[in-house]
């Protein structure tokens, strides 16, 4: 291979790793996409509503259950 068929190959990888660069700027998105987490946050416990135990550890449940307290299933 000769000094200038060297050149010409270095210049012209150069030239597409310019090219490349260059179209990943104007674009400007990343190649993989970004992670998001999804979070849930557990609201405190209303003790009015929930089972609870009394002094002998024996459950005390409530009679019916308030609807409207729970809180729908996230998506």
């Amino acid at each position: 291979m000769q000094l200038g068929e060297i050149i010409a190959n270095i210049l012209a990888i150069l030239l597409l790793v310019c090219f490349l660069a260059g179209t990943f700027v104007l674009f400007g998105k990343p190649l993989w996409p970004e992670q998001h987490v999804r979070m849930v946050i557990i609201p405190p416990v209303d003790t009015m509503s929930t089972a609870s135990t009394d002094r002998n550890d024996t459950p005390v449940l409530p009679g019916t259950f308030d609807t409207n307290l729970a809180h729908p299933r996230p998506s």
